[in-house]
């Protein structure tokens, strides 16, 4: 039997700590919390690093906090712990229902949302969308300190992020919003959706939206957000046919992706329908 090479794996306790041990493994070492997607790696043939530094002792990184202001969620906290955290929070119900129903059970004990924005070659996030739909800002700690950076930003250089810079939290600002989270799977529980469709909106005293905001996920390489129907959504009263009608005539704004789960077109034809969901989901979400 071929050896196997040794991988060597460490266990800090604080956030500053793990920085550092980051920074000194350099592009050979990652950092591992619920593990899902790197111990794939070998099934997508891709090698694993020789150095990983585990995140599961720091208890920051386990923690939800919650002001008048904002949200600060820990980069460790699992699916499950964002259902249990913020499910009596009526602006995050999308983010709720994303967490919930992501992946299956087994998966959503593991994950965590930190990984979930990392993994830049894993374009079916659920947690994602939903994220960007609440305009979530992300902190990255570094041997050099702390920087925020909102998602939208961090998505397009999550690639490109240099070693010893460590997803730490994610922060969502608290402001009067009706979220909806809709999502289309091949088959059944546990597939990887086809498309993924995060609204959130604020309606004025007569109905009319004021503010919405809406992400699309799965569809291309990575989720982003949908500004050309979120124009043409603003000042209307928020009806779901309405709203189906506009994101077929904008659906050439996407280009979709293939992969062995779906074929680009299909991706792209869903979207209609699942943004019909996530309005309803929105108008059905308590105020």
């Amino acid at each position: 039997m071929p050896a196997t090479s040794a991988i060597t794996l460490v266990m800090p306790e604080a956030v500053d700590d793990a920085v550092a041990a980051l920074a000194e493994f350099g592009p050979d070492g990652a950092p591992l919390a619920g593990g899902t997607w790197i111990m794939r790696a070998p099934i997508r043939g891709e090698a694993r690093r020789s150095a990983y530094v585990g995140l599961g002792r720091i208890a920051a990184l386990q923690a939800v906090d919650l002001d008048d202001d904002e949200i600060r969620i820990g980069a460790g906290v699992t699916h499950v712990g964002l259902v249990a955290a913020l499910s009596d929070v009526p602006q995050c119900r999308g983010l709720v229902t994303a967490a919930a129903k992501a992946a299956n059970p087994a998966v959503r004990q593991m994950a965590t949302i930190g990984g979930n924005l990392a993994a830049w070659e894993f374009p079916a996030s659920d947690l994602t969308p939903a994220l960007l739909s609440l305009e979530a800002a992300v902190e990255l700690r570094s041997p050099g300190g702390t920087e925020r950076v909102s998602l939208e930003r961090f998505l397009l250089r999550r690639r490109a992020v240099e070693p010893g810079i460590l997803v730490s939290r994610v922060v969502i600002p608290r402001r009067p919003l009706t979220t909806g989270h809709a999502r289309l799977p091949l088959r059944k529980a546990g597939d990887y959706p086809v498309a993924i469709v995060s609204a959130a909106a604020s309606m004025d005293g007569h109905g009319k939206v004021d503010d919405i905001r809406l992400a699309v996920g799965s569809v291309e390489a990575s989720a982003r957000r949908w500004p050309g129907l979120e124009r043409a959504l603003l000042g209307a009263r928020l009806d779901p046919a309405s709203a189906q009608e506009l994101a077929r005539e904008r659906s050439g704004d996407f280009a979709g992706r293939d992969s062995v789960e779906a074929p680009a077109w299909y991706r792209v034809q869903v979207l209609p329908a699942l943004v019909r969901r996530a309005v309803e989901a929105v108008l059905a979400s308590p105020r």
